[in-house]
């Protein structure tokens, strides 16, 4: 690269809690002049706002702007891999643009990413996309993960003495079933629900938040009551982010 080049700070933020961000996010935010949020819509509004909240909490001087860019739609039926794809470059299409004219040629912008950018995240890969479109540099701020605030939540630890423990989605519990721990996210199904009722589960929801929800107990125990529970917050804010840890 030669002359000025834009450069992008992904810095991860925690799961919800301002008290989160680490020494290292809060010096990315002061050298941020542009953040770039995604405008899910009404119901989803809260999530920019918590953004919001953690750039008023930490950045010196409020010089900076907020862009909020159009989300777009993803398919919900066909092939599941094949829609994610197409979704990607769709976002990638609109961060290459709001890069190239919201950020000066040597400006310095921000995405703000919920826990760590590293899981289940797709900002990383969304950033590889906008690479081909427009020129940048970026780097990444690890931040704390939802599994971790789950584990301290609960005062558990993460793993049983020499086992190993799987991060998994809801769509491959369903499918693999349970074969050891797991850590299960982006399960809108319940999925832990298909497991033994002794399956030991620890569940959270909007963890770090004021907001914040946790069951724990065995899937016969308390599976019927974190199905009703999440269906309940989910009507009440009109969205939800949840984990949970299984072990059989």
């Amino acid at each position: 690269m030669f002359g000025p080049v834009r450069t992008i700070h992904v810095i991860g933020i925690g799961s919800g809690d301002p008290e989160h961000v680490t020494a290292q996010a809060v010096t990315a935010l002061n050298a941020t002049e542009v953040f770039f949020a995604m405008d899910k819509g009404a119901a989803k509004s809260d999530l920019v706002a918590l953004r919001r909240e953690v750039c008023r909490r930490f950045i010196r001087t409020p010089d900076y702007r907020f862009v909020e860019l159009a989300d777009p739609p993803r398919a919900r039926d066909g092939d599941y891999l094949q829609a994610v794809s197409e979704w990607h470059e769709a976002r990638a299409d609109v961060w290459a643009h709001a890069i190239e004219t919201e950020l000066a040629a040597d400006g310095v912008g921000a995405f703000l990413a919920w826990g760590d950018p590293s899981l289940y995240d797709s900002t990383l890969r969304i950033l590889e996309l906008v690479g081909t479109r427009v020129e940048f540099r970026y780097d990444v701020i690890p931040g704390i993960t939802a599994v971790q605030t789950l584990t301290a939540r609960h005062r558990i630890p993460l793993n049983d003495v020499g086992e190993p423990v799987l991060i998994t989605t809801g769509r491959q519990l369903r499918s693999a079933g349970l074969t050891g721990d797991a850590v299960v996210m982006l399960d809108a199904d319940c999925s832990f629900t298909e497991c033994p009722p002794a399956t030991r589960i620890w569940w959270g929801a909007y963890l770090g938040t004021p907001e914040e929800l946790l069951v724990s107990g065995t899937v016969g125990e308390v599976g019927a009551q974190i199905v009703e529970l999440r269906a309940q917050a989910r009507a009440r804010h009109g969205w939800i982010m949840d984990t949970y840890l299984l072990r059989p």
